[in-house]
């Protein structure tokens, strides 16, 4: 009862699984939550939407057709448009469910190029069943099994001496 959950939502950016952009231009599901958050003026949406862009990775890809349809984009596009989406309203912790489950190994590649820039500047919380991804992207990892939290540590060693057995046999391949 003691939390502001408006003010809360404004501090995360949320990517999901499968990547929802909005029903308009790439410019416009850029623009969308700064223009919520009062942002205006053509030229200072202009220098948002394009900062926002490059750091989710899309920029050179998409800078000739930002009226274009973010719909029309392929699907690693699509969930770094969602990326920029949440950049443009700067929040203090980016949480990413599953970002490339549905992703080519390309996508993926782009999605982890852009986690691992973002990371000097945002606190990044990436769910991932990946573990290769978790140990080429992660600075810290926490392994949960059946809900509860069975190990936390620095992403070396919790992929290299693992803690808790549970945590080995997960990561060798014994269950899972």
């Amino acid at each position: 009862p003691d939390v502001d959950v408006v003010e809360l939502r404004r501090r995360l950016g949320m990517v999901f699984a499968t990547p929802v952009p909005l029903p308009r231009s790439i410019y416009e599901n850029v623009a969308f939550g700064a223009r919520r958050a009062g942002i205006r003026g053509r030229e200072r949406l202009d220098a948002l939407v394009r900062d926002s862009l490059e750091k989710g990775g899309l920029w050179e890809e998409a800078r000739d057709r930002l009226e274009t349809s973010g719909l029309k984009l392929s699907g690693g596009q699509q969930q770094r448009l969602c990326l920029a989406r949440i950049l443009a309203v700067k929040p203090e912790f980016i949480l990413l469910d599953e970002p490339t489950s549905g992703l080519d190994p390309i996508s993926t590649m782009k999605i982890e190029d852009t986690l691992r820039r973002l990371k000097a500047d945002y606190t990044i919380i990436l769910v991932t069943n990946n573990t290769k991804q978790a140990a080429r992207v992660a600075d810290r990892t926490a392994f949960f099994l059946n809900g509860a939290l069975v190990e936390v540590g620095p992403t070396a060693k919790i992929f290299t001496a693992p803690d808790d057995q549970r945590t080995d046999d997960y990561l060798r391949g014994r269950f899972g």
